[in-house]
């Protein structure tokens, strides 16, 4: 009979995980995640069965909790603007907030252990921000260039946004409109 699982354990994985992951990349040794876990080696596979399996049920557990906070208190019914502004102030007060698991994520999303269907999954959970994109890019200079093309940009805009507000936090707000104001330059 297989021993009950834990909630409290298999977050606990996940945490160490996440913390595992920035300190030593993505090739840490299982026993290593479980003993930062507390937890058994045999236990971490009574909640994963390998690494690789861990690795994207982490990908997914962090892709859900930012949308969700991407998207506290969104209104729909805002124009473009306010709404993506809103939405992006959330996203860079995520990032600043959880230092660790937006590195650890940032490792997942290049990695080949990650699976198309998990990846598939984690951009299901992005899909209101990525119509709000649409939406806001409609009839600006951007209207006609690759959806994912956009969608790299605006990462790009969005992780130097986060690298200047973490260096320097007295000047974070700051950071983050200048960031969205180049943004929505793009867009517009």
């Amino acid at each position: 009979m297989p021993r009950p699982r834990s909630d409290e354990k298999r977050s606990a994985i996940l945490e160490a995980a996440t913390r595992i992951i920035v300190m030593q990349g993505l090739s840490a040794p299982t026993a290593g995640i479980a003993k930062e876990a507390g937890v058994a080696n045999g236990s971490f596979f009574t909640y994963f069965e390998t690494k690789t399996v861990l690795f994207n049920h982490l990908y997914l557990e962090i892709k859900a909790e930012m949308a969700s906070a991407i998207l506290k208190n969104r209104s729909a019914s805002a124009e473009p603007r306010e709404e993506l502004f809103h939405v992006w102030r959330n996203w860079m007060n995520w990032a600043v907030s959880n230092p660790q698991k937006r590195k650890a994520l940032a490792q997942l999303g290049v990695s080949d252990e990650i699976t198309p269907d998990t990846r598939a999954a984690g951009h299901k959970t992005m899909a209101p921000i990525a119509e709000l994109l649409e939406r806001a890019r409609a009839h600006g200079p951007m209207q006609k260039a690759r959806k994912g093309f956009v969608g790299a940009l605006m990462n790009s805009i969005a992780e130097a946004t986060m690298d200047f507000m973490t260096q320097d936090p007295a000047n974070a707000k700051k950071y983050s409109k200048e960031g969205f104001d180049a943004l929505w330059r793009m867009l517009n």
